[in-house]
């Protein structure tokens, strides 16, 4: 079958040629609903643009593409660090660009790297499955970052955040928290949905009958900021706090002790991550070792484009709970009473 051209794609969406190369191009004397037209007829055609299908049948480019739902953050800075220190080693570059969930964004960033790179990392844990998946070009080496779902045959690596956030809670309980405050991410992220899952069966598991708290967060610091302070208006018994990710912890951590309350003393805190800025506060966490799974997808990635055999698909990672000073820090047999 013959590559789709731009001229295919205006027939098929019925527009012009150039307001093809307008509503792809991401230019804004474009209508919204053209856009869609144009975006849904490329799609259904497989049209990677003219430029990129040239550099396709060329050597290849040495470059990996790489797209985050942010490029802000230590979380994001880590990763992205340990995923240059492996395409380095083995003679490529990066290419970042980042994806939010709103409107078309997906699959126009998806499709700008086509054409210049020789495979694609893409972290998307906020992207519904059905359209990460129809926005992964087919032809692309894809590999998945905590991707909401298995996405057909695309290989992944996957954080375990079910268990890391149990981890958290048998600990809070083991040094006798009971009212455990947990700081959500985002509902639409799956990270942060999964760790909320964690949290209310830890709950059920180890504080049986104790009412579940909930705070809805953003993974920014004032929403832990906003935690805090609504602590401070009506603490409702709460002794522990377990945050969907150490930037949330850290805002909750700072305006505490801001106010004067004790950490761990009066409030225990955990986050998850371990992002570096964690380390220095002594914030207890769930340790995902950030930068190594950028190293490892990427490494998992160049292996493919060599034509090495992967064993296993679907890669997960078990985080690991590091208690540091803003917990009491659970001892040998209160850790084992409660099975950690």
């Amino acid at each position: 079958m013959a590559e789709a051209t731009i001229r295919d794609v205006a027939r098929r969406a019925k527009v012009s040629v150039a307001s093809v190369s307008r509503a792809l191009n991401g230019l804004n004397n474009v209508r919204q609903a053209t856009r869609d037209r144009v975006i849904a007829a490329a799609n259904e055609l497989g049209y990677v643009p003219h430029a990129g299908a040239r550099s396709l049948s060329l050597a290849r480019a040495n470059a990996l593409g790489v797209v985050l739902p942010d490029l802000h953050g230590e979380f994001f800075s880590e990763l992205v660090r340990g995923m240059d220190r492996a395409a380095s080693r083995r003679g490529f570059f990066l290419l970042l660009s980042n994806m939010h969930a709103e409107g078309d964004q997906a699959p126009t960033a998806l499709r700008a790297m086509h054409g210049r790179v020789d495979g694609i990392l893409v972290m998307a844990p906020h992207v519904p499955p059905e359209m990460l998946e129809q926005a992964l070009p087919a032809t692309l080496p894809a590999l998945l970052i905590n991707a909401p779902v298995d996405v057909a045959t695309r290989p992944s690596v996957r954080i375990d955040n079910e268990a890391g956030a149990q981890a958290a809670i048998r600990h809070l309980v083991g040094i006798g928290c009971r009212r455990i405050l947990h700081i959500a991410g985002p509902e639409e992220n799956i990270d942060a949905r999964e760790r909320a899952r964690g949290y209310f069966k830890a709950m059920a598991r180890y504080a049986p009958g104790i009412e579940p708290l909930i705070f809805a967060g953003n993974f920014e610091e004032d929403a832990g900021e906003a935690a805090a302070r609504e602590m401070l208006a009506d603490r409702r018994g709460v002794d522990g706090v377990f945050a969907a990710n150490d930037m949330m912890a850290i805002g909750c951590l700072q305006t505490l002790r801001a106010a004067g309350v004790q950490v761990p003393d009066e409030v225990a805190i955990a986050g998850f991550d371990d992002v570096p800025m964690a380390r220095y506060l002594s914030l207890t966490t769930c340790r995902v070792r950030i930068a190594e799974i950028g190293e490892r997808a990427v490494t998992r990635l160049i292996d493919r484009l060599e034509g090495k055999i992967e064993r296993v698909l679907n890669e997960r990672h078990l985080p690991e709970l590091v208690v540091r000073g803003t917990t009491a820090g659970a001892n040998s047999d209160e850790m084992a009473e409660h099975g950690l």
